[in-house]
């Protein structure tokens, strides 16, 4: 559908300073190529081009800063769901499925940013962790909406193992770099689950 799951975007609420949008744009962009923990909250001031009073007045903590990009990430995620249920029922379980394999197409894709981040955040009471939490189980949620609509039985279990096929599928399109295969695989995949061909 020509949209990533977290699409690029680097627009924010009208509230938020240009500073505070600029900041998050550079700690997005290094987090998602380098990885959060490899980068630290000099590296991002420096690439912002803000003075650390700057960059504490917006993000008091640099983990203030990870769930302010996890945040974006998941409304990202949200518009592009949202842009899939204006197509016709039938189509929306394709368009989520092709979206992984958009977002394994963006520009320094290292595989998906709440994997990530849950691999770097141990702690399962961390708020990083609750940002992925929630992202999992809105995602979870609006596949078995979907699965629901389209007459599925035992939806939220089905549901449940489509995410663990996209989840297997952001990891090897990045080990891979096979898009394409992976995405026509989780697509056939999810057609077997759904009982029809996406």
């Amino acid at each position: 559908m020509g949209q990533t799951v977290h699409a690029r975007s680097e627009a924010a609420a009208p509230s938020e300073s240009p500073v505070r949008q600029r900041i998050l744009a550079s700690a997005s962009r290094m987090f998602r190529e380098q990885g959060i923990r490899a980068v630290s909250a000099d590296r991002i001031l420096a690439d912002a081009g803000c003075a650390k009073v700057t960059f504490y007045r917006h993000f008091p903590t640099k983990d203030d800063l990870v769930v302010a990009y996890l945040e974006a990430e998941l409304d990202d995620a949200r518009r592009v769901v949202e842009a899939a249920a204006l197509l016709p029922e039938s189509a929306r379980m394709e368009a989520l499925a092709r979206a992984v394999g958009d977002e394994m197409c963006a520009p320094g894709f290292r595989g998906c940013p709440f994997i990530n981040a849950a691999a770097e955040y141990a702690d399962p009471d961390h708020p990083v962790r609750a940002v992925v939490t929630r992202f999992r189980e809105w995602l979870t949620g609006e596949i078995a909406a979907r699965l629901e609509a389209l007459g599925v039985d035992d939806a939220e279990d089905r549901a449940a193992e489509i995410m663990m096929l996209r989840d297997g599928a952001m990891v090897a399109g990045y080990l891979t770099g096979d898009v394409e295969g992976v995405t026509a695989a989780l697509q056939r995949s999810v057609g077997a689950i759904v009982g029809r061909s996406i």
